[in-house]
């Protein structure tokens, strides 16, 4: 079965002031869609892999033909990257709440020190890649990743994710990728968020 591009759960104007429409308009109907024709492309002569629901295939990575794996870790990743991505954000803000903010404060100190770590590791990241927030080995952690490498292709559960590729941002704030994560704050979708980590302790994202 063939992917689709799944539509923004909010207008393309949403996120406004913090991200612009025409950033909207370009990351998901251009970069994501191509993802998706990609990995698609990618997955056309293998009729069993394409079957495999997403965050399976790439935690099965290594089963995955040489010859069409680095499309996948590309495409796929950037694939279900982007869908997490689009379900987190929403207009609003605010922070997390219940077990996620009480595992926050537990796990990093408090809920600004946890900014703080993703926000480094979203400007440690040399070039393109993600920041993560995390679920594995029993516990959340930040990492960062390149490209649109998944964290499921290390059997890690992906809470909360921000984009620091330049198409994520460079319309608005050009080269200034620590103001863009600042201002990503104001648009999480926290209860989003607090559901895939309920999902991911009880094994099921």
């Amino acid at each position: 079965m063939a992917h689709t591009l799944p539509p923004l759960p909010y207008a393309t104007n949403a996120l406004e002031p913090h991200i612009d429409t025409m950033t909207m308009e370009i990351h998901h109907g251009r970069h994501h869609k191509a993802y998706v024709d990609n990995l698609n492309k990618a997955l056309e002569a293998h009729a069993n892999l394409a079957a495999k629901p997403l965050d399976q295939l790439l935690r099965e990575i290594s089963q995955v033909p040489d010859a069409v794996r680095q499309a996948v870790i590309n495409n796929g990743g950037g694939h279900i990257n982007h869908t997490m991505f689009w379900e987190i954000m929403g207009p609003g803000g605010g922070k997390p709440s219940g077990p996620l903010a009480d595992d926050i404060a537990k796990t990093f100190g408090d809920f600004g020190q946890f900014q703080a770590q993703i926000k480094q590791a979203g400007l440690g990241r040399f070039g393109s890649g993600w920041a993560w927030l995390v679920f594995a080995g029993g516990k959340l952690q930040i990492v960062s990743t390149p490209n649109q490498d998944s964290p499921y292709m290390t059997n890690q559960a992906p809470i909360l994710g921000v984009d620091v590729w330049e198409h994520a941002y460079y319309l608005k704030y050009q080269n200034k990728r620590a103001d863009y994560l600042d201002a990503w704050w104001n648009v999480v979708n926290w209860k989003k968020v607090d559901e895939r980590y309920a999902k991911a302790k009880a094994g099921t994202l």
